[in-house]
């Protein structure tokens, strides 16, 4: 996975990462279904220890343009993770009462607590890419917020927090593929807004604003990883991978009873 891992302050440009890339991956679709299977029952495992331990959380953050996978990801990655110690978590455009304090303040209750994973479905990185994008505040202040983010992070992590970042890297092509596939298919067609297009025009200004976010804000407690997302069986082998690494550096133990069992006599 190191290879798709940025390091602190390495220098992006999306343009020379391919979207469509299986680097590091002997084999086609064809193969990749008996390997996720085993590493989706490894996640298992370690999710129900890490909610059984009840001392660490682990929060996942999805990134990425519109149709980039964000909700494929979470319903094929992280299969079969036992929902008592799992939660979704999205970031839509601020309330009026968000608005009226700073902008990591609604981000806090949601993340994880002992012993819980949390998947942030876009997240607080909105508050660096669309209010950038959009001019929704003054550059002085979005450009603040990069070390404001590492700072918070950083808080997090100091309190028992894993967390890792995934940027879904599609291209401008495949985007218009699901657009247009969205919009033909009657099952699909809720998801789609007008706004994506709206985003679409923006797109240029969208990869400079990751580009930075991808520099700026990948850190040794937070890392991100940019993972090519054409292909959608492998953006979720690479989530998946990554993310069973991170659980596994973490070296949980297995849960003890809290009482002695050793003389118990079930008749």
């Amino acid at each position: 996975m190191k290879r798709y891992l940025v390091a602190p302050g390495q220098k992006i440009d999306l343009a020379e990462f391919d979207a469509g890339s299986t680097a590091g991956w002997k084999g086609g679709k064809d193969k990749v279904e008996a390997v996720f299977l085993k590493l989706n029952d490894r996640l298992e495992v370690l999710q129900e220890k890490l909610w059984a331990e009840g001392e660490r959380g682990v929060l996942v953050v999805l990134q990425g343009m519109d149709t980039s996978g964000k909700d494929g990801t979470i319903r094929h990655a992280f299969e079969g993770v036992n929902p008592l110690g799992v939660r979704v978590a999205s970031f839509k455009a601020p309330t009026e009462e968000e608005r009226g304090h700073d902008f990591l303040w609604r981000v806090h209750p949601k993340m994880p607590g002992k012993g819980e994973m949390v998947i942030f479905n876009r997240s607080h990185y909105e508050d660096v890419l669309v209010a950038r994008v959009r001019n929704l505040v003054p550059k002085k202040v979005w450009k603040a917020r990069y070390e404001q983010i590492n700072q918070f992070e950083k808080l997090c992590a100091d309190n028992g927090t894993t967390i890792v970042k995934f940027f879904l890297h599609i291209d401008r092509d495949e985007q218009k593929e699901r657009l247009k596939a969205r919009l033909a298919d009657p099952l699909k067609r809720w998801k789609f807004r007008l706004g994506d297009l709206d985003d679409r025009v923006h797109w240029n200004d969208y990869m400079a604003a990751y580009q930075d976010v991808l520099a700026k804000t990948s850190t040794p407690w937070a890392p991100w990883y940019i993972v090519p997302s054409n292909r959608k069986w492998f953006r979720n082998l690479v989530v998946a991978t990554a993310l069973v690494d991170a659980l596994d550096a973490l070296k949980i133990k297995d849960p003890q009873p809290a009482e002695d069992l050793s003389g118990v006599v079930i008749e």
